[in-house]
């Protein structure tokens, strides 16, 4: 079966940058599955996978355009301290979830200078080309509810192995793709 839109695909990948940096990896735990055409990958690796089927092997390169976009200098912001929970212990490095016009997005903590706190919120591989290398596992038709809902469902849907309704906040799997997501909002029930 090939892979096109509305089919539920099962992939093994390694992600490297451009200077060879292991940057991801499904090889410490089971397969990315998604459901091909709702951009529940980034939309250049999705572009590569059309077509292919089960036991195909491929490298890619995708860019930046086609992978996180280019960084935007306009999403590096100075706020106050103040803006942060009192009780919150904010450091550089940490990362929160921020919503936006976009939705929501996660936030980088650059640096920390008095009451002035630098925020990044560019995805962490904004502006990188990104290096797959991907052995498709399994393609198989999607169920009408996936398809209603646009994302993978049941077992299939998180990396930690939780079945159809077992998904919770206590899920904390994934690599921040769908299915992942999926688990954390509960929406695997």
């Amino acid at each position: 079966m090939d892979i096109q839109k509305g089919k539920v695909v099962s992939i093994d990948y390694i992600l490297r940058d451009t200077g060879g940096k292991l940057l991801d990896s499904s090889d410490e735990g089971d397969p990315l599955v998604y459901l091909h055409g709702n951009d529940n990958i980034i939309p250049g690796l999705e572009k590569q996978l059309e077509g292919k089927k089960s036991g195909d092997k491929l490298s890619c390169v995708v860019p930046a355009v086609e992978a996180y976009g280019e960084r935007n200098e306009e999403l590096v912001l100075k706020v106050s301290k103040k803006e942060f929970s009192p009780d919150a212990e904010v450091t550089p490095g940490m990362q929160f979830e921020a919503q936006s016009e976009e939705g929501s997005q996660i936030v980088t903590v650059m640096k920390i200078a008095g009451d002035e706190v630098t925020i990044d919120a560019n995805h962490p591989l904004a502006g990188e080309t990104l290096h797959f290398q991907v052995s498709v596992v399994d393609v198989r038709e999607a169920t009408a509810e996936e398809l209603e809902h646009g994302h993978v469902h049941g077992h299939d849907a998180c990396e930690c192995g939780c079945g159809e309704g077992d998904c919770g906040d206590e899920c904390s799997c994934g690599d921040g793709t769908y299915g992942a997501k999926a688990c954390s909002e509960g929406c695997c029930d």
